[in-house]
């Protein structure tokens, strides 16, 4: 499966635990999105930096959920986490690619955590 620039969302639907939103492609691509994996992988500046050295690594988000989505123009959509981040705009061709490269990505992340001894748990109050 490629990632077409050209690939058009047909369906987004946050499902009812607010823990997953399905992003359905034109092409015949789904993806199932889990909450925590969106807010780890944010496009946000404060999550990407503004070079790839600057990237931070955010942790303990296991249980986060998205509380709402908002369309951005007609190439994006912009997500409310329940920890109140909303600054990350995800575009088309960013869903596209978290959902075709998920496994890699989501590997990438759990190595960088334990090599930062870092949790996917929320912080104990």
């Amino acid at each position: 499966m490629t990632a077409p620039a050209e690939a058009w969302p047909i369906e987004l639907r946050l499902h009812k635990d607010r823990r997953t939103l399905t992003v359905a492609f034109d092409d015949g691509a789904r993806f199932d999105l889990p909450a925590e994996y969106l807010r780890v992988n944010s496009p946000s500046a404060e999550v990407q930096g503004h070079s790839p050295a600057e990237r931070v690594t955010v942790p303990g988000k296991r249980n986060v959920e998205i509380i709402e989505v908002l369309q951005v123009g007609n190439y994006a959509v912009r997500l409310v986490f329940d920890d109140m981040h909303s600054t990350g705009i995800y575009d088309w061709p960013n869903l596209y690619r978290l959902g075709r490269d998920r496994d890699s990505i989501w590997q990438g992340y759990l190595d960088e955590l334990a090599a930062k001894g870092l949790s996917r748990e929320p912080a104990k109050r």
